[in-house]
C-alpha cells in the first residue's frame, strides 16, 4: 500500500461516458476520492448502488470523485469501455469513469483489487486508503459506507487520518498477462 501522506500518482485517462480526458491535478477541491472499479466484480455490484448515490452528494461537499477501470477487457469483456460507459449512464454517475487501458495509474497507485479507495487531501496527498465499510457479498451486513464518510467527514474538519484503516477487500485487479506488477506477485 503507498504510504499516507504519498502525493496522487497523476493520471490522464479517457472519461467513457463523454469521451474527454480527465487528469487529477491539485485544484479548488476539499479532496479527491479515487476508486478502482469495474463492472463485473461481485464487491463492487454489492456497494454499486450506495456508492454511486453517496459520490453524486460529495459533489456539493466540493470532493472530486474519479472512478477507474483497470481490468483486462480481452478476458473480461463485460469491463471495456462501451460496457462501462452503459454502467455509468444506466446507474446516474455525476463523476468520471476512466479507463486505465494500460494499466499503468493502477500499478502507480499499488491498486490491489476492485474496489480500492484512495482519498486525497486539497494538495493531493493521501489521507485515506481502504475500505469502503465491512460489508461484503453474503455476509449480511448492510451497505454503509461507514469508512470511507468517516475519512472524508474528518478530512473535511481538518483533523488527522482515521486510525486503523482497514485494506479493501475484493476481487483482484485482472490484469494483462505479463503486467502484473511486482507488488502483486509478492
Amino acid at each position: 500500500m503507498i504510504p499516507i501522506g504519498t502525493k496522487a500518482p497523476s493520471f490522464e485517462l479517457l472519461n467513457v461516458t463523454n469521451q474527454k480526458t480527465v487528469t487529477i491535478k491539485q485544484n479548488e477541491s476539499t479532496g479527491h476520492v479515487v476508486a478502482f472499479v469495474c463492472n463485473h466484480c461481485p464487491f463492487v455490484i454489492h456497494l454499486l448502488e450506495h456508492f454511486t448515490e453517496y459520490f453524486n452528494q460529495l459533489e456539493s461537499e466540493n470532493i472530486a470523485v474519479y472512478l477507474i477501470s483497470s481490468n483486462n477487457v480481452e478476458k473480461y469483456p463485460a469491463d471495456s469501455p462501451s460496457k462501462m460507459r452503459e454502467l455509468a449512464i444506466d446507474s446516474g454517475f455525476r463523476f468520471p469513469y476512466l479507463y486505465d487501458e494500460s494499466q499503468s495509474v493502477a500499478k502507480s497507485y499499488k491498486a490491489a483489487c476492485t474496489p480500492d479507495f484512495f482519498l486525497f487531501d486539497h494538495e493531493l496527498s493521501l489521507y485515506y486508503r481502504g475500505r469502503y465499510d465491512e460489508s461484503r457479498p453474503g455476509n449480511g451486513i448492510s451497505v454503509n459506507g461507514v469508512d470511507l464518510k468517516n475519512a472524508i467527514d474528518r478530512l473535511l474538519q481538518r483533523d488527522p487520518p482515521p486510525e486503523p484503516q482497514y485494506p479493501s477487500m475484493g476481487c483482484n485487479v485482472k490484469w494483462k498477462p505479463g503486467n502484473e506488477p511486482d507488488y502483486f506477485k509478492s
